[in-house]
């Protein structure tokens, strides 16, 4: 993992009251980080998650995403399951270099991608010889 993103969560569900008829605890969505030309990709792996369902919470260095499954239709009780009943969780510090004031998030097909630019102090520039 790069040192410019580093997790601050351990991998273990918790439990948290949201006011639900019953708890539900919080499992870590897989990501994959990957540098890319201005800043680095984060992908979270959140199945069951719907852009409705997703918080991306920002405060001081620390990035924070929550994705809340659907719960199942009313009345209704699951014959097989092999998914875990869990809403997700997790935590990022982030490096003074990235520019938070950029950061951009969007939701496909069950995965999050934050976008997650680097302050234009850091790039490399080219300075030109006169």
């Amino acid at each position: 993992m790069n040192s410019t993103v580093a997790t601050t969560q351990e991998n273990r569900p918790t439990r948290e009251n949201r006011g639900e008829e019953r708890q539900r605890g919080w499992v870590q969505p897989q990501v994959n980080i990957v540098e890319v030309k201005d800043g680095y990709l984060l992908e979270a792996e959140m199945p069951g998650v719907s852009k409705e369902g997703l918080e991306v919470l920002l405060e001081n260095n620390e990035i924070t995403i929550i994705g809340r499954r659907s719960p199942l239709l009313d009345g209704s009780q699951p014959v097989y399951r092999e998914s875990y009943d869990r809403d997700y969780r997790r935590s990022f510090e982030l490096d003074p270099s990235i520019d938070t004031g950029k950061i951009t998030a969007r939701m496909e097909n069950g995965v999050l991608f934050l976008e997650l630019p680097k302050a234009e102090k850091v790039k490399p520039r080219k300075i030109s010889v006169e």
